[in-house]
């Protein structure tokens, strides 16, 4: 049996409102909140779902309990009851009313970053249907931008401190793009409270890292044999768990710190280390990984040649990149390789190859360029772009899907020859200083036509003797 969470629930009271109670949450800031509650009860949630009730309805059910499995080499689990309240589609009025609760001192969000409205540079997309229609009934939104600005104004018209909106979603500067999109929507509406809104509301930027699998059937049926406890949600998480928050929380925030959270001035700097050291040597592992016909990171990890490239690459190479930094980066290092290691997450190398147009730019390209500015040597770096590349080419060639926002023109590209000019010519992915840098393009023309004619394990032995 499992045990359920010391703290009696009949004592909890609702400081927190969550929009988007979806697995990550309730894996990650949830279980946060769910130790502090252990010392203070006054921080419990109230989940709010603006789209599907499903998972608000489970956990009524449920009176708010449900299980966290921590995938390690030996898993376990807790029962965890950090959710006191639960509002769907529908339910406005207790939304508002806990909005304009002066003990609510966090509003938080998982919505994915497509459910902050915004246009391809980052603000606010005000053609956005969500957003035309909350600008036509601010009253009745169904945006969060329109939530976290009705709420706000309401917390100025009765003169009460606004609460902190406190986005957990894994995007690049969230905070500051958060208050920039809901000063820019409450501008439409009141420029008074735009201003006031700019002027007192403290909008932190954070960085959460924890891989967090989809829940599954599997999972309900292992967490029932495991804890007899038959689970409509349970959600599971590698047991590394990160939790970075820019320090600006007012005094009477949740204590997040005595449960882990690290508060730090420099969250830019945790975001870019794990951009560069952690999914860079992801999409790393993805592309040589399948070339070589490897199915999960930790599957790829058990290749010596590999996992000991990909290691110098963070450690000689990206690091260097990342100098100075908040964090210990070979500590850093450490703990990633020891991440990839778990056989538990079963990480798909497949699912990391998505979207490479996307990613190599800021997790492999922004890190080759600043290095040929550097004068550093980029022979590494070089890698895993050329491994794309025939990732490219060789799904083009056999008639497999490209999941990338550029998959019909990569599949193009692909299917042709000198593929490897042709792909560097894409402006979308190579920004003119890689382009046309003629060490870069040998860099990685040299290391894709040795992949091919070596094939990619006898080309990283040969890397691994330099």
């Amino acid at each position: 049996m499992i045990e359920p969470p010391p703290y009696h629930r009949s004592a909890l009271s609702v400081g927190i409102v969550h929009f988007g109670p979806g697995a990550f949450h309730r894996a990650h800031l949830a279980d946060y909140v769910d130790r502090l509650l252990h010392n203070d009860p006054r921080w419990a949630i109230a989940a709010v779902s603006l789209r599907s009730p499903a998972t608000i309805e489970a956990l009524a059910r449920q009176d708010g309990l449900y299980t966290l499995a921590i995938l390690d080499r030996e898993r376990r689990y807790r029962l965890l009851c950090p959710h006191r309240r639960f509002l769907g589609p529908g339910q406005d009025r207790p939304v508002r009313e806990l909005l304009g609760d002066p003990a609510v001192r966090i509003v938080s969000s998982t919505v994915t970053e497509k459910g902050y409205c915004l246009a391809a540079d980052g603000s606010l997309d005000f053609d956005h249907p969500d957003i035309r229609r909350d600008l036509s009934a601010p009253d009745r939104p169904g945006s969060l931008i329109g939530w976290l600005a009705l709420g706000l104004a309401d917390r100025r018209a009765q003169g009460l401190p606004p609460f902190v909106p406190l986005c957990c979603d894994n995007m690049s500067a969230n905070g500051t793009r958060l208050k920039a999109a809901v000063i820019a929507f409450a501008g439409r509406i009141d420029p008074g409270l735009a201003d006031w809104i700019g002027g007192e509301v403290r909008f932190p930027d954070t960085m959460v890292d924890s891989i967090t699998p989809a829940t599954t059937d599997e999972l309900r049926r292992e967490v029932r044999e495991a804890t007899g406890f038959d689970d409509l949600i349970p959600v599971a998480r590698e047991a590394y768990s990160a939790f970075v928050i820019e320090d600006v929380l007012p005094g009477d925030a949740p204590d997040l710190k005595s449960v882990g959270a690290r508060l730090s001035s420099d969250v830019a700097g945790w975001e870019k280390a794990k951009l560069r050291m952690l999914n860079g040597a992801h999409s790393t592992f993805a592309y040589l990984g399948l070339l070589i016909g490897y199915d999960t990171v930790a599957e790829a990890m058990d290749e010596d040649m590999l996992a000991g490239f990909v290691e110098r690459l963070m450690r000689d190479d990206i690091a260097a990149s990342l100098s100075p930094s908040p964090i210990d980066l070979d500590s850093y290092a450490d703990e990633i390789l020891d991440r990839f290691r778990n056989p538990a997450i079963g990480h798909k190398l497949a699912q990391i190859a998505w979207d490479g147009s996307q990613k190599l730019p800021y997790r492999l390209l922004d890190p080759a360029a600043e290095a040929l500015a550097a004068g550093r040597p980029i022979s590494r770096l070089a890698v895993p772009v050329a491994a794309w590349m025939l990732f490219i080419e060789a799904r083009a060639r056999a008639g497999e899907e490209i999941i990338d926002p550029l998959s019909a023109e990569l599949a193009r590209i692909g299917r042709s020859g000198d593929v490897v000019a042709r792909l560097l010519g894409l402006e979308q992915i190579f920004p003119e200083r890689l382009a046309r840098n003629s060490d870069f393009r040998s860099a990685v023309s040299e290391a894709a036509e040795a992949m091919r004619s070596a094939g990619p394990r006898a080309f990283l032995a040969a890397k691994a003797g330099e």
